[in-house]
């Protein structure tokens, strides 16, 4: 490993260890919530495609029903009726986000890297796209910064997947 990663690799885990410490208190409050609305599982563990094509399963609070995976598509809609009351807000703030802090301290993401894509899509890049599985993915990159709002463009539409 370079001596860049290597920093970069110990910034992540400082900063993670530091953020769930800060944010201790709100998560709590947050998987509190979540379970009171449905007594379903706080946390949602969808595997995505890592570092090298290696899958993972990523820490997530859980906006939508349980089992809502086998309700849908995997791309959701602002609309999408499979929304927890509180999976609104929680997305809206992109605070069901925050529990990948967790993966960032497993080593299985990164802070700053291309977001984690389910199989089925990275099964479909091409040769050139692959490149993209040699970087550890992170919990925000450029797409994340101008496609900051993908819920609401995909409202309305009949397979969101698709769209």
């Amino acid at each position: 490993m370079s001596k860049s990663r290597m920093v970069k690799r110990l910034l992540d885990i400082i900063c993670a260890g530091a953020g769930l410490v800060f944010l201790g208190p709100l998560l709590l409050w947050i998987a509190w919530r979540i379970n009171r609305e449905d007594g379903g599982p706080v946390f949602y563990r969808g595997v995505r495609v890592g570092l090298h094509g290696k899958p993972f399963r990523i820490f997530k609070f859980r906006t939508m029903v349980v089992d809502a995976e086998k309700l849908g598509a995997s791309s959701t809609s602002d609309d999408d009726p499979r929304i927890t009351r509180i999976g609104k807000s929680l997305r809206k703030y992109k605070l069901d986000e925050l529990p990948q802090l967790i993966n960032v301290l497993k080593g299985d993401m990164s802070f700053v890297g291309s977001r984690p894509e389910v199989k089925k899509f990275t099964d479909l890049y091409k040769d050139e796209e692959k490149e993209i599985l040699n970087v550890r993915p992170g919990i925000t990159d450029w797409a994340s910064i101008w496609n900051s709002d993908e819920a609401s463009v995909l409202a309305g539409a009949e397979d969101a997947d698709d769209a």
